[in-house]
């Protein structure tokens, strides 16, 4: 399949893996904390659209929770399913902390979908870029919702703007990102059209060098020469809404 081609494409080769000092796929749980007022984006609009009246919402590779927050509004119960157990203590604690009702459900999608259950809407935002077999993902999150499901991703692998930087430091070319298209295409063979809206992100502040280094797989050294690196490069803006309601 011409995703997990391309989605395999994007992996650190294990020579260069073996010689980073610090893990480069972890995730800081403070780059993903849920902004205290919802950003109404074409996502929020079309989970809403789906969410009936104090309906329920899982959100899968939740982070900190800003996909699901964001229809707390409307929300009568949410679920938050991540592979990092710390970014799911951060969902209880933000949850607890706005008095909304809330279970955690911790491991990776779709192996963690039968202990995640069903709700009437299932949320998953940019997670599709770090996923491989595309096909079981889909299933599973579509078999999770009783209403419909929204997907939000980066137009592209949200990592292809740090290209350059894999050739400065280790000479190595990285081929074509999977994109908005090619997730669509896989959707499409499983039987499902999705509602498509492309639109621009609000400018997102500059990568913090620390994480884009450990990214790199360099040493804490190398950060001073990323940060100059990176003042060089772009962060990409525009982002895409895949909706679709359950059979």
């Amino acid at each position: 399949m011409r995703w997990a081609e391309l989605q395999e494409g994007r992996g650190i080769p294990p020579e260069i893996l073996a010689r980073a000092p610090a893990d480069p796929w972890h995730h800081e749980v403070t780059f993903f904390t849920p902004p205290a007022e919802p950003l109404d984006t074409p996502s929020r609009r079309a989970a809403q659209a789906l969410l009936p009246d104090g309906g329920t919402v899982l959100d899968v590779g939740c982070g900190g929770g800003a996909a699901s927050f964001a229809l707390a509004g409307r929300a009568g119960h949410l679920t938050g399913a991540d592979q990092q157990q710390d970014m799911l203590d951060a969902f209880a604690a933000e949850a607890r902390a706005r008095g909304i009702p809330h279970r955690t459900v911790h491991g990776r999608w779709p192996g963690a979908a039968p202990a995640a259950g069903t709700a009437d809407v299932v949320v998953c935002h940019h997670v599709l870029h770090n996923v491989v077999d595309l096909v079981p993902f889909l299933e599973a999150l579509t078999a999770a919702a009783h209403r419909g499901v929204v997907v939000e991703m980066m137009a592209q692998h949200p990592m292809a703007w740090l290209d350059p930087l894999w050739v400065r430091f280790h000479d190595l070319r990285r081929p074509r990102p999977a994109t908005v298209d090619d997730a669509v295409e896989v959707l499409r063979e499983i039987g499902v059209d999705p509602v498509v809206q492309r639109w621009e992100r609000e400018v997102p502040p500059r990568q913090d060098p620390a994480w884009v280094t450990r990214r790199l797989c360099l040493p804490e050294g190398a950060v001073p020469e990323v940060a100059d690196a990176l003042e060089r490069l772009d962060r990409p803006r525009t982002a895409a809404t895949l909706s679709w309601t359950a059979a």
